[in-house]
């Protein structure tokens, strides 16, 4: 068993980083940051972004969207390891076509990687580099110093390989603020108006298998609560869809049995609970995301919010309509986090040409809305 460390001390003895000359400036590099207490001077609008596995894009679209800033009262507060990501940024920058942040200015909590790393090719000790920054950014945010989360993307099999058993990033921030409750919601803005695609998921990282078993009315009932309370904020009176679990919504029972078993009256009582809301569903997934497909084209506007039963019935219509845009924003915590929609990027990591919008839509949705 490999001995503890806190998550912010590295218990590895340093070795040399491979391929790279470029010296830590620790007086731009924090130390152990002061987690115990909130700063003298707080900054409620500075973001901590957990730069995600070392092997992929996350330090190309961090590095990418903060050359598009101003982000907020003060540039973003990373937490990674400076040496990598510097040893990133002077490869990356006669490769890119497009701005990269030098990170020699900008400030860091520096947690060193010391095995060698490749681009794309990922393993136990990225997936732990990853945990762990993701772990000293949520104390960051928690004691103060940053007002919101923003994480690059993990590799799900990394974080296994080194023996910390999550399905994402969503159950570990669950954990560490004491959140039950987390939701996965992805938020969108469309470039043709103000208004914005939301898709909260009532169920997340599970096997489609599981799915019919993990709903029931408690589930939808929280899940519906967090949607509505999160539509609040564009519009007084919402108007919320959900889909059905089967084809067609089941027809009647002729294709699975769930709507009509519970799933309808159960949004019937909800709706009776909230006359404000104008609440449709179940209906049927093939055509529920019609009119946000016409919304996002600028033909209208669409309903301010849709529960998605699984994970890929939200996700397939999302990344279809606003892939470049489309945030996901964890619900439910004591502070507001959101990631990038995209993942790890392996097939492209080093090649300079990975896209920072999501990133950058992250960014400013973690500003906007936090």
């Amino acid at each position: 068993m490999r001995p503890q460390r806190s998550s912010i001390h590295p218990w590895r003895k340093p070795v040399p980083m491979p391929n790279n000359r470029i010296p830590i400036n620790n007086q731009r590099s924090m130390g152990t940051p002061n987690l115990g207490q909130a700063p003298s001077n707080p900054n409620p609008k500075r973001l901590a972004i957990a730069l995600g596995d070392p092997a992929g894009i996350g330090a190309e679209v961090t590095l990418k969207a903060i050359a598009q800033g101003p982000w907020g009262d003060s540039p973003p507060l990373l937490v990674g390891c400076r040496r990598w990501l510097e040893a990133s940024y002077q490869s990356l920058k006669g490769r890119s076509i497009e701005a990269l942040t030098d990170p020699a200015g900008l400030e860091m909590v520096d947690q060193p990687i010391y095995e060698a790393l490749q681009p794309g090719q990922s393993n136990a000790a990225c997936g732990d580099a990853s945990f762990q920054w993701l772990t000293a950014a949520v104390e960051l945010v928690q004691a103060g110093r940053c007002h919101s989360l923003v994480t690059a993307p993990i590799a799900k099999s990394s974080w296994h390989a080194a023996n910390h058993r999550y399905p994402g990033q969503t159950e570990r921030l669950a954990e560490l603020t004491g959140s039950p409750n987390a939701s996965m919601l992805f938020t969108a803005k469309t470039p043709h108006s103000s208004w914005r695609l939301n898709t909260l998921l009532a169920t997340s990282h599970i096997p489609l298998a599981a799915v019919p078993q993990a709903l029931d009315q408690a589930l939808i009932w929280r899940k519906l609560d967090a949607l509505v309370d999160f539509c609040r904020r564009f519009s007084a009176a919402p108007h919320l869809v959900v889909a059905g679990l089967n084809p067609h919504a089941g027809e009647n029972g002729q294709l699975g049995i769930e709507e009509s078993l519970w799933l309808e009256a159960a949004l019937g009582t909800w709706r009776e609970l909230h006359p404000d809301v104008r609440l449709e569903g179940p209906l049927p997934p093939d055509t529920c995301w019609l009119s946000a497909a016409q919304a996002w084209q600028g033909k209208g506007s669409g309903p301010d919010g849709y529960l998605a039963l699984y994970h890929d019935q939200g996700l397939i219509p999302v990344k279809l309509l606003a892939f470049d845009a489309a945030v996901n924003t964890t619900l439910g915590l004591p502070f507001l986090r959101t990631s990038p929609d995209h993942g790890t990027g392996f097939g492209i990591a080093g090649q300079g040409i990975a896209r920072p919008d999501s990133m950058a839509a992250a960014m400013a949705a973690a500003l906007e809305l936090g």
